[in-house]
């Protein structure tokens, strides 16, 4: 399973993606642009407060915009499943699968 980042708005949460996704081994993938910039620096500061020492684990694949990332080798793998408040399957009732794509939206507007 992979956790996939829209637009992230806040550096925080990117920071709080990066530490789940490494609890439980799973790839990131981050698509841009996002709501800050997404730099080494910014990787290493803000991001890396949050993160903690989970950043160092796997790093996050980045991607300059959707055509990239829906072009990738990651897409391929499976299905992209929306996350969302207003999704007709409650979360828990979802039967998700290893190939997984599970994609965030922007905290402002969602994809």
């Amino acid at each position: 399973m992979r956790l996939v980042l829209y637009q992230p708005d806040i550096p925080q949460n990117v920071g709080a993606a990066i530490r789940i996704a490494a609890c439980f081994g799973a790839p990131l993938d981050i698509i841009e642009p996002c709501g800050f910039p997404l730099s080494e620096k910014k990787l290493q500061t803000e991001i890396s407060r949050v993160a903690m020492d989970y950043g160092a684990m796997k790093p996050a694949t980045i991607h300059p915009g959707w055509k990239t990332f829906s072009e990738s080798p990651a897409r391929e793998e499976g299905r992209l499943i929306l996350l969302s408040t207003g999704g007709a399957i409650p979360l828990y009732d979802f039967n998700f699968h290893p190939s997984d794509l599970v994609m965030v939206g922007r905290e402002s507007a969602g994809v």
